[in-house]
């Protein structure tokens, strides 16, 4: 090292950094970097007009806010020296080191001083700076390089490069002889139980929240599973085996881990999942009051659910099932808004209706479609067309066969508002048990 005292005109500011990343874990703290280089001053006779630390990494190029500012304080002459611990303190980046030689050629930096060289304007002084400067930067690629070869590997192996999810745990090992990853004791049944209750019992994402809440389900973090992390586990392919890495590659591993759930059992919680936004509160859910839970007595709700098609667009579904504020954690499956009516259907002849409480205006409607219906079944009854399979004779009938006749009608091609109004003439209520509507006694 020069040991000559530096030009008295040289104003040097004390430059100390440490990064936070694991590749620098080994660099002597910044109390450490600092109290080296003071010694060095005072033996040295190097007047440090100020001392700046920064903890950033120097990997990428005007990425360090206290650095920058180093670099604009050298052009406006508020300092024309650097003192540092060493050159990859200052640099590990072609364009930060760029910035320094280009500032050494405007004679703006006169001298940077390490702990064991110093690099002036001199021709060979700079290249060597950029020498060291450049190797420090081929080892981060290097680094870099062999930090992604062996998450390769490891995904090869079957292992995911990074934090389990919730309700898995990681623990050290080779990969090899030893699991990576293990089922968590504490809250891999509760994570199971919530693909279970949307898969198998129908439940939506917010209502699994209010579940989590209700019991207490913390995260690792010991603060509750927000709805975002709900639906960001029940979307994780992890849980039944597979992942993908790097995220959004298109890269596909199977996983060592143990499985907490089936594929199938994720593939119909996916389907459960899958909605298209909708107007809050404008569906009308026809059948809701016409009966109840069978196996809580709760009241029963409806929901849409869209599922895309492969020409395109999306078809509609409609699922009922128990509300569960009697309780929470009914097990009673959602029942297709389809199969409701076959089943209600089935049940046309067992079915009272409130005549008292028929309107003029549905009375109407009924004696009209009955009209319409005897008048094409007479022809085709003349033609030699009609083979009575429809349950419908011509001829005159009594006001409750008509009704009948008129319910079937809208139950299998009426609106929701008709459905709605004609389902408030039944008396006749239902339970729904096992996805099955029985008369209620």
């Amino acid at each position: 090292m020069n040991q000559a005292n530096p030009q008295p005109d040289i104003s040097y500011c004390l430059y100390a950094r440490k990064s936070s990343e694991s590749d620098e874990r080994q660099i002597m703290s910044i109390d450490s970097q600092i109290e080296e280089m003071k010694q060095l001053a005072k033996r040295d006779g190097i007047k440090v007009k100020e001392v700046k630390i920064e903890s950033h990494s120097a990997k990428e190029s005007g990425a360090r806010p206290v650095f920058r500012q180093l670099i604009k304080e050298i052009l406006s002459g508020k300092f024309n020296g650097i003192l540092t611990w060493a050159p990859d303190r200052l640099s590990r980046n072609a364009g930060d080191l760029g910035t320094l030689v280009d500032l050494m050629d405007q004679k703006k930096l006169l001298r940077i001083q390490t702990y064991s060289q110093t690099f002036t304007n001199s021709p060979n002084e700079k290249f060597l700076l950029m020498i060291l400067c450049s190797q420090a930067k081929l080892e981060n690629d290097n680094k870099g390089v062999n930090v992604e070869r062996g998450l390769r590997n490891k995904c090869s192996l079957g292992w995911k490069p990074s934090m389990a999810p919730m309700g898995y745990l990681n623990q050290k090992g080779d990969g090899r002889t030893d699991e990576l990853v293990i089922l968590d004791p504490i809250r891999a049944p509760f994570v199971k139980q919530m693909f279970e209750k949307v898969g198998i019992q129908g439940q939506s994402g917010r209502a699994v929240k209010r579940w989590l809440d209700r019991i207490g389900f913390e995260t690792r973090q010991g603060v509750l599973c927000p709805l975002s992390k709900v639906h960001a586990i029940l979307r994780n392919p992890f849980y039944y085996g597979e992942f993908e890495f790097p995220a959004g590659s298109g890269v596909w591993y199977k996983g060592k881990h143990k499985p907490l759930i089936t594929k199938e059992l994720f593939e119909k919680v996916q389907k459960q999942l899958e909605t298209v936004p909708k107007t809050w509160n404008k569906n009308i859910f026809a059948f809701k009051t016409l009966m109840k839970c069978g196996s809580c007595g709760s009241s029963i709700t409806a929901e849409e659910r869209y599922r895309k098609i492969r020409s395109g667009g999306y078809h509609k579904h409609i699922y009922y099932h128990c509300r569960r504020y009697l309780d929470y954690d009914c097990k009673e499956p959602y029942i297709d808004e389809d199969d409701l009516i076959k089943q209600l259907i089935g049940y046309i002849d067992k079915i009272s209706f409130n005549q008292a409480g028929i309107s003029r205006k549905i009375q109407e409607d009924i004696e009209r479609y009955h009209r319409l219906k005897t008048d094409v079944l007479r022809q085709e009854y003349m033609l030699g067309k009609f083979d009575g399979d429809n349950g419908i004779v011509p001829g005159k009938l009594e006001f409750k066969a008509m009704a009948k006749n008129y319910l079937i009608h809208i139950l299998r091609g009426g609106t929701s508002e008709e459905r709605l109004e004609i389902l408030s003439l039944i008396k006749t209520r239902f339970v729904l048990k096992n996805r099955s509507i029985v008369i209620s006694s």
